[in-house]
């Protein structure tokens, strides 16, 4: 089957998020209990999250970072609370209502601003920093590359994101996958092979190199973050 395309994924997207899978997301953001395999997604993401902020820097007063696909906004509020303002955005009018439902009272010289939208809106603005976290998994590999293009072109300092690394393990988790009810599945996602990526980029996004990099795999979690900087 044909990867779909950029505008295509977004409309299957917003429907998992919005009505599929409303319930399960929402328990598996917070600290309500879930099963085995989501324990492990959940930890999984967990991880992700200390790495891509690991390599931001921890005084963030005065930037102003995009939350490219934010969820709930569990990345979001940690940038706010080093003093980054912080443009929150998602697909999905349901996790952005969990996001502001969650929003903690006080987020000291922090602010976040929460939004339905695509990432690729000019109107956004430029930023300092734009972090991607498992926001572009669901895309093909051609149109991941093009959405860091335009991303890139309104980042100044750093943009770090995350992919899905092409490996044995992650071929049996999808393999698995199908044996799930559909109404319980995730959208699926675009495992790419890391040098092929990294080749695209150089090749494709200006002005940027990639960096940093690193994986986590925790049981059906397999992720692999991404640093791009200029040369």
């Amino acid at each position: 089957m044909p990867a779909l395309t950029y505008a295509a994924r977004q409309a299957e997207l917003r429907q998992y998020f919005d009505r599929t899978a409303v319930d399960a997301w929402k328990r598996l953001t917070s600290d309500a209990p879930v099963n085995r395999i989501r324990a492990t997604v959940r930890a999984g993401r967990d991880n992700m999250r200390r790495t891509l902020l690991e390599w931001l820097p921890q005084d963030l007063q005065g930037a102003r970072v995009l939350d490219a696909g934010c969820g709930t906004g569990a990345l979001s509020v940690e940038l706010a609370r080093r003093g980054a303002c912080v443009v929150a955005i998602d697909l999905s009018p349901t996790l952005i209502g969990l996001g502001r439902e969650r929003l903690p009272d006080s987020l000291g010289l922090g602010e976040i601003h929460f939004q339905v939208g695509d990432m690729l809106d000019p109107a956004l603005g430029h930023f300092d920093y734009v972090v991607a976290m498992d926001s572009l998994i669901h895309y093909a590999p051609i149109d991941t590359v093009r959405v860091l293009q335009g991303m890139a072109q309104r980042t100044g300092q750093a943009l770090l994101f995350t992919f899905a690394p092409r490996t044995a393990a992650l071929s049996v988790m999808h393999a698995v996958g199908r044996l799930f009810p559909r109404s319980d599945r995730a959208p699926a996602i675009e495992p790419v092979r890391p040098k092929t990526l990294s080749r695209r980029i150089r090749s494709d996004v200006k002005e940027w190199i990639p960096a940093r990099t690193h994986r986590i795999s925790t049981g059906f979690y397999i992720s692999q973050a991404l640093e791009l900087v200029h040369p």
